[in-house]
């Protein structure tokens, strides 16, 4: 907002008239300083153009300075207008500062010079003091903050404290300002101890640790500090931000009352969070002690390695089973050492196959879902994604609603409860459109607009979008697998055991982690997005490569445009926990980490529920609850969930199992025939279309994945419907194999 304080009407006010009219800024004309203030209290303008050609119309420096009075003023930027002289040596501006001016304008009633003049002002003074009038919000938030704040400059002079500070340390209000820290009393400093804090903050890297500090009166304190350096101008640090708590007796890290002690931690605290090549080992520290040459000194590094108090789970085993070779007869300590053996390796979830000629649709399938390719330099390269366009809500048309869906779509959905429910009827109903129509009604069900807050409309073109962003060309990874994962989901969602496991956050989750767990798949495996050298294998490392895709992508089409976020009036904690969950889901969709997952599953879920059973205790909820509600089996419980709801195929009903085998085969088969024209690694090669026993892969691949991990999520969830379908099909497949039939289905 701009207020023109002109007597009298002339080019001058006329052209800075024009120029907020151009601008946009919504302009206040007054003619008398009265009607000056009067205005400006009640409008708050940003910026204040003030007429000083003509002395006797009013004083225009005594205007400013009675403006510059009232609190209002504290941002407002405030123009001088003053008369062009070419005949005289130019006057001093520093009256006009001295009056509350911000700067002077030269009169110039160009239309062009005042827009120019008020363009500047903008991305200027008006854009600086915006940002000044927002520190006072900032430091509204410190002064109330519980936490004891302390800002310096980059020479160490304490700038700011807030009343935590000056509380914890004794001190009135204002009584630390402008001090430097060495004036401040506090406990005999350890030059080093200073020197391994400075080191770390001199070179823009956070320290954290235990502190031990002097207030006013004497008393010692001990504190768990945080010190951030603050770049500034010229790249520099410029201050340094301390966040201190007090530390109680429960919550001291070592026990500690002294402050040698708190050293000698620091030195594993010392830059960890962005520096652990320096966490475990001290090199100065440890060459240092001793005078016994190379054996003291590794003799001390390997006391620090075995005292060290950070130990992973396996280390613990390890250990305990050393202990217990110490004591044990030659054949028990032989097996134990076979079992170290094992258990030193990387993978302790994947279970060791034959040799490739025993099952080579089993080795195929391991080397195709659960490996990230066969390195090697090529110049043929599968571009894919990183630079390709997406749709977007914009670029669709509008959805139909809930309300208005055609009679064919709503009988196809009739039974979408039933685990019966058939997808591909849904899909020739919907044109290959299946998605945005099961999901509306499994959302509706489940609540998730009242959840997310979000309208119904916001809902359809967020289906739509993702939807969108599936491959129809794609014969198995497109919509329709998509919307098959969303009904399982909701099937095992409505299990009584899974409703008494998860909150509503977590079905939310699940249902859209379910949504886009596959959105914008090229129809290719990680192993050959790898051996092909493609941007999203470089741009993911070669790690989890289309799931890291899948679940990146489909938060960037959802919070592009504001017409399909669902996400957008969520309070900003929870929609961080959501997106976490639903990031967790989609990735554990990955293959490479299944028995991982399965076997976690086994271990922290079946077997203590089994144990509580066995032990009579089925009735006790407590003990049930103690299971299922932890936080590590939760994440556990839906990393199952749609795990199995990816690759339930094999539990559908026969004809709709015999449909994704073809489907999923038919995928398998263009993989290898574009590698095999690439001149690509064949990552699968029993899926050659010419060769492949399709009922010999379905076997192989139930036998490998399904049936262990179906039994686990069956002996929790109770699905027997489920298992009975998955007998039946290894049936079907077994009496083709039996046969030495390669196809779907038996000829006529």
């Amino acid at each position: 907002q701009v207020l023109l304080v002109f007597a009298e009407e002339d080019e001058q006010s006329n052209g800075f008239r024009w120029a907020c009219d151009k601008a946009g800024f919504r302009c206040n004309i007054a003619r008398t300083p009265q009607s000056a203030l009067e205005c400006f209290l009640d409008k708050h303008h940003d910026i204040i153009i003030i007429d000083h050609r003509h002395s006797r119309y009013f004083d225009a420096e005594a205007l400013c300075r009675s403006i510059r009075t009232t609190k209002a003023s504290e941002n407002t930027v405030i123009i001088c207008v003053v008369q062009r002289h070419t005949d005289r040596e130019e006057s001093s501006i520093l009256p006009l500062i001295s009056a509350g001016f911000t700067r002077r304008y030269v009169e110039n009633s160009s239309r062009m010079a005042c827009y120019n003049e008020l363009i500047q002002l903008e991305f200027g003074q008006v854009q600086a003091q915006f940002k000044l009038r927002a520190c006072n919000s900032l430091f509204t938030a410190l002064e109330k903050s519980q936490e004891a704040i302390e800002i310096t400059s980059e020479d160490h002079v304490i700038q700011y404290v807030n009343p935590a500070f000056e509380t914890m340390m004794g001190y009135q209000i204002g009584e630390l300002i402008e001090k430097e820290l060495t004036e401040v009393p506090i406990n005999e400093k350890k030059a080093d101890f200073l020197d391994t804090i400075n080191s770390c903050i001199k070179i823009g890297k956070e320290w954290q640790g235990m502190y031990y500090a002097k207030k006013k009166n004497g008393d010692s304190i001990q504190q768990n500090v945080k010190i951030l350096p603050v770049i500034g101008q010229g790249g520099k640090i410029r201050h340094y931000v301390s966040i201190s708590r007090l530390c109680n007796d429960n919550n001291k890290v070592e026990k500690t009352c002294e402050c040698i002690q708190a050293e000698s931690q620091t030195d594993t605290q010392t830059c960890r969070h962005k520096d652990m090549r320096k966490g475990s080992l001290d090199v100065r520290s440890t060459t240092s002690r001793g005078s016994d040459g190379i054996s003291q000194r590794r003799r001390s590094s390997m006391a620090r390695v075995h005292s060290m108090t950070i130990e992973a789970p396996i280390t613990k085993v390890i250990n305990i089973i050393n202990a217990a070779q110490e004591s044990s007869p030659l054949p028990v300590a032989e097996a134990l050492d076979r079992a170290l053996e094992i258990l030193r390796t990387t993978e302790l979830y994947s279970p060791q196959l034959g040799t490739k000629d025993e099952d080579p649709h089993t080795s195929d399938l391991v080397g195709g879902l659960m490996t990230d390719g066969l390195r090697r330099l090529s110049g043929n390269e599968y571009i894919l994604s990183a630079k390709q366009t997406h749709q977007v809500a914009g670029s669709l048309s509008s959805p139909i609603s809930l309300n208005d869906i055609p009679p064919r779509i709503t009988q196809a959905m009739e039974n979408e409860e039933q685990w019966d429910f058939d997808i591909f009827e849904l899909e020739a109903a919907t044109h290959k459109r299946p998605l945005v129509y099961l999901g509306l009604k499994i959302f509706a069900r489940f609540g998730i607009c009242e959840f997310l807050n979000c309208s119904e409309s916001t809902l359809r073109s967020w289906l739509q979008v993702i939807e969108a962003n599936y491959h129809s060309s794609n014969s198995y990874h497109n919509s329709t697998h998509s919307a098959d994962v969303l009904h399982a989901t909701a099937y095992f969602l409505s299990k009584e055991r899974v409703k008494q496991t998860l909150d509503p956050i977590d079905e939310v989750a699940a249902l859209i982690a379910a949504t886009v767990h596959d959105v914008d798949h090229p129809g290719r495996t990680n192993s050959f997005l790898c051996n092909a050298g493609s941007e999203l294998a470089i741009l993911y490392n070669d790690t989890a490569v289309l799931e890291s895709h899948h679940a990146a992508l489909a938060f960037q089409l959802t919070t592009r445009d504001g017409k399909c976020n669902i996400f957008k009036n969520m309070e900003r904690n929870e929609y961080r926990t959501l997106r976490q969950v639903i990031i967790d889901m989609v990735l554990a969709t990955e293959m490479t980490k299944h028995f991982e997952h399965v076997n976690k599953f086994v271990n922290s879920i079946n077997k203590p529920l089994a144990a509580l059973e066995e032990n009579g205790n089925n009735g006790d909820g407590e003990s049930i609850k103690t299971v299922l509600r932890s936080p590590e089996n939760r994440i556990l419980i839906k990393r199952m969930l749609i795990k199995c709801a990816d690759i339930s195929n094999p539990c559908r009903p026969r004809e709709q199992c015999i449909e994704w085998a073809g489907r999923i085969s038919e995928e398998y088969f263009a993989q290898t025939d574009e590698e095999r024209r690439q001149g690509l690694p064949v990552v699968m090669p029993v899926f050659d279309r010419n060769t492949c026993s399709i009922p010999k892969s379905q076997l192989s691949f139930i036998d490998y994945f399904i049936i262990d991990m179906f039994d686990a999520w069956d002996a929790f969830a109770d699905l027997p419907n489920l298992m009975e379908h998955l007998n039946n099909n290894i049936k079907y497949w077994k009496g083709l194999d039996g046969r030495n039939l390669r196809v779907l289905r038996p000829p006529p």
